[in-house]
């Protein structure tokens, strides 16, 4: 895919990131919008690699904590974007356990929004989905 497709996509998933932080706690900050893109496209991308559903909503949580992570250490030092540190299992108060299992599902909606997207929007072929097996 090129550069025009992707900025759309990153574009839509920011969107969509954000758009989930409005509705679960009333605002967000722009640097969700960046992180929401980021894992949008990244979450996309595992499906290239022909991962099993549940392997790929995991691997996708991993994603997005990692990416909420860096953004965290770049963007929220003063805990102005956002404050963990009162969730159980928490790493500097920018990540959570509970939020990276709230991560799982929400990958698997990213992973099927991704490519219902590229074939709606691009007209790009459907990606394979397999729960559990590789083959």
């Amino acid at each position: 895919m090129g550069l025009w497709r992707y900025s759309v996509l990153w574009y839509l998933g920011g969107m969509a990131y954000t758009g989930m932080e409005l509705l679960w706690r009333g605002w967000s900050h722009s640097s969700m919008f960046a992180a929401g893109g980021t894992c949008f496209l990244l979450i996309g991308h595992l499906g290239e690699l022909e991962m099993p559903l549940a392997w790929r909503s995991l691997a996708g949580a991993g994603i997005v904590t990692t990416v909420e992570l860096a953004a965290g250490l770049l963007v929220n030092r003063n805990y102005q974007v956002w404050n963990y540190s009162a969730m159980p299992g928490n790493f500097l108060g920018q990540i959570c356990l509970p939020f990276t299992l709230l991560w799982v599902p929400v990958s698997l909606g990213a992973t099927w929004a991704y490519d219902f997207l590229r074939r709606r929007l691009f007209g790009l072929p459907r990606q394979s989905y397999r729960w559990l097996s590789w083959r």
